[in-house]
């Protein structure tokens, strides 16, 4: 790892982050907040209707619980768009961006090996995820104290939570890289892994609402944080060892790919 660089990473991302820090702050705030203030005026009205009630279930959250509000914050699509430009954008940016206005070169003329460059911009990732889900689980626990609910939360379980959505992040992160390294453009370094994400989050989220697709959210990753459940029970180990299984495959191709491939002159 490289220093330099590494602080050099923090420093251009710093107004990113404090962007996207803001806007999960808002959603940690408001869920607490709602279910404190609606949620058992509104699972009194859900209950009359058992069809209502099934598609309230939203990818695992709702607003009768305190636990299916939390869930509901982290799975909200609000918060994946958050948390997954930093997941997609950085890395294509990081590496493929830098390859496609030529400056990639530069950089790698310095006594700097490819490996070392990109191990450095894989630790500033996994430290830009963790601290923008880290943000959302302090937000979250601070307003359900606030509403008086903090009887109710097990803090241990809210770490578990941040845990698999951090798997679950660096995941689609590490995935981004390995198509990054692979590409001499932006566009399809963002496209691939998005599109990717896309159809896994439309995978879950059909199978959460519509019983005869049940069997999609078995196909996608996102099934592998189940919040509510965690928020409950705590992580499942083998969800986790699913994610860290797919983060090390697309690590392992990364490392391997990047050193070995031509950079040719940019058009």
């Amino acid at each position: 790892m490289n220093g330099p660089l590494l602080r050099h990473t923090l420093a251009a991302n710093a107004l990113r982050l404090i962007v996207i820090c803001a806007g999960l702050v808002l959603m940690g705030v408001v869920m607490p907040v709602m279910f404190a203030a609606f949620g058992q005026e509104v699972a009194t009205f859900m209950e009359s209707s058992p069809l209502l009630r099934q598609f309230a279930d939203f990818g695992g959250g709702d607003l009768f619980s305190l636990a299916g509000s939390i869930a509901l914050a982290f799975t909200h699509p609000f918060t994946l768009l958050l948390v997954g430009i930093m997941a997609v954008a950085f890395p294509a940016l990081a590496i493929a961006g830098e390859r496609d206005r030529g400056t990639l070169e530069v950089t790698l003329s310095r006594p700097l090996s490819r490996r070392r460059l990109f191990v450095t911009l894989y630790v500033a990732g996994l430290g830009f995820i963790g601290l923008l889900l880290a943000v959302l689980s302090i937000t979250i626990v601070a307003a359900t104290y606030a509403v008086g609910l903090g009887h109710e939360l097990a803090l241990g379980n809210v770490a578990q939570l941040w845990l698999a959505a951090w798997l679950l992040f660096v995941a689609f992160m590490s995935l981004a890289f390995a198509v990054s390294v692979s590409s001499d453009r932006a566009a399809p370094a963002i496209g691939i892994p998005a599109v990717f994400i896309l159809l896994n989050y439309l995978a879950w989220a059909i199978g959460s609402l519509w019983p005869d697709a049940r069997w999609l959210e078995d196909y996608s990753m996102f099934n592998l944080m189940k919040p509510q459940d965690i928020i409950t029970a705590g992580l499942a180990p083998t969800d986790a060892l699913i994610l860290l299984a797919f983060t090390v495959a697309c690590l392992a191709f990364a490392l391997y790919r990047f050193p070995r491939r031509d950079l040719p002159a940019p058009s």
